[in-house]
């Protein structure tokens, strides 16, 4: 996959530090570690605000993972776009779902170190039910699934347990939306 911020010497290590102060000052503190996995799908889940991709880049820098994650691709027009790429970004055109799975599954089969975070709900609006994207991402491509969370309410971040999708999608939703039961978004009544 292509250079980023997380693996450019010297401003890695600037944004390492400025992330541990604003988590502090924030009074922000990280549960979990990175996993001990070169390829996964971490969710980003509850995906209800804007704060959730600053505490979530802070996040990634404090638990040095390089990070990459989906947004849509009107993030990446005009001057911000070379700027959200080099922050870990990938263009999604949400009106064109078809082979975006597919395109991420050859990225995972191409790589030999790769970490894409997707949030299930695929916006930050209020849905009814979760996207299966990053499931079968991760299914289709033989990876785990780590849990990644942002409480706001204990504020607290971090990564939960890694969880082997076994293709039963239904039975492993079930299990992977009891882990976020607890865990309050920044906007709670836009977390199903």
């Amino acid at each position: 996959m292509r250079h980023t911020v997380f693996d450019t010497p010297v401003v890695n290590q600037f944004f390492n530090l400025v992330s541990w102060l604003a988590l502090k000052l924030a009074g922000w503190k990280i549960e979990g570690q990175a996993p001990n996995a070169r390829k996964y799908v971490l969710i980003a889940a509850p995906h209800t605000s804007n704060w959730d991709f600053p505490l979530t880049l802070a996040m990634a820098f404090r638990l040095k993972i390089k990070v990459f994650w989906m947004g849509k691709a009107s993030l990446f027009k005009g001057p911000m776009g070379p700027v959200m790429r080099w922050l870990g970004g990938i263009p999604v055109d949400r009106r064109q779902a078809n082979g975006l799975v597919q395109q991420v599954v050859d990225e995972f089969n191409r790589c030999c170190d790769l970490v894409v975070a997707i949030p299930p709900e695929g916006t930050r609006s209020k849905v009814q039910k979760w996207k299966s994207g990053f499931y079968h991402v991760a299914h289709n491509a033989q990876v785990p699934i780590a849990l990644g969370f942002l409480d706001f309410k204990r504020k607290v971040g971090g990564i939960g347990e890694l969880f082997e999708p076994t293709g039963n999608y239904e039975v492993d939703l079930e299990t992977i939306q009891a882990f976020y039961r607890d865990i309050i978004g920044k906007k709670p009544h836009q977390f199903s």
